[in-house]
């Protein structure tokens, strides 16, 4: 079966947008914090998206007006500052950026599995190196849901890859977070058969993004690689 991909970033900036930007006037540090996007991500989705030919859907929409990564109800949908809004301007914010971007990635999803072609989805994505007092102790997470075998076995063999090219990386499998969690990926799956979407959260350690120089450029470029020898072989 033929592969698609489609690469998105649902957190590639930290832009707020008028009329909300007086909103956070006073946050300027918390927007160029990981709270307010994720570093590198965008970066690394492009990189994505460019190697492998794939459907590119982005946003530089903070995270603090909308989450795009959060389903509708979830009580991290809105930040605390955006949570206050009257409800008629938080349906506007989720009529203006939310919708149309989960209605863009849909519309691909399923045009590609119309034409016959198996999805695999990269959600690009970043996390902090220190959270709540906590060390996270790995440089690279692959985020699936353990249920459906083809993210199993695509997440398997990316890490034996990765650790075949780059011995010392530390690459773990749903860490820092479980990848059967809400988010886009897990929202997609709901709609799409196992054999038609695979949805992978790629997570990359904000310390080597902020190490930037060669190290940042060489793990994207082996990301790209392994990822590439991996698609190469049958998935699923």
């Amino acid at each position: 079966m033929i592969h698609s991909f489609i690469i998105t970033c649902e957190h590639g900036g930290n832009r707020i947008p008028a009329p909300h930007d007086g909103l956070f006037l006073d946050q300027l540090s918390l927007l160029d914090s990981h709270r307010g996007y994720d570093a590198g991500a965008l970066l690394m989705a492009q990189d994505l998206a460019t190697a492998f030919d794939g459907a590119l859907v982005i946003s530089t929409v903070s995270r603090l007006l909308v989450d795009l990564n959060r389903s509708i109800g979830h009580p991290q949908l809105f930040s605390e500052t955006t949570r206050r809004l009257p409800p008629s301007v938080r349906e506007e914010i989720l009529a203006q950026y939310y919708r149309p971007y989960r209605k863009q990635v849909e519309h691909l999803v399923a045009q590609a599995v119309a034409d016959g072609q198996r999805v695999i989805h990269i959600s690009s994505h970043s996390f902090t190196p220190e959270l709540n007092g906590k060390v996270r102790n790995a440089d690279v997470g692959l985020l699936y849901d353990p249920a459906r075998h083809g993210e199993v076995e695509l997440c398997a063999r990316w890490r034996a890859t990765l650790a075949e090219l780059a011995p010392s990386l530390r690459v773990r499998r749903n860490y820092p977070y479980a990848g059967k969690g809400d988010g886009l990926t897990a929202w997609l799956r709901r709609r799409f058969a196992p054999t038609a979407y695979v949805g992978i959260e790629l997570e990359v350690n904000q310390q080597i993004v902020d190490a930037a120089g060669e190290q940042w450029m060489a793990l994207r470029g082996l990301l790209v690689d392994s990822l590439g020898t991996v698609c190469a072989l049958k998935v699923g």
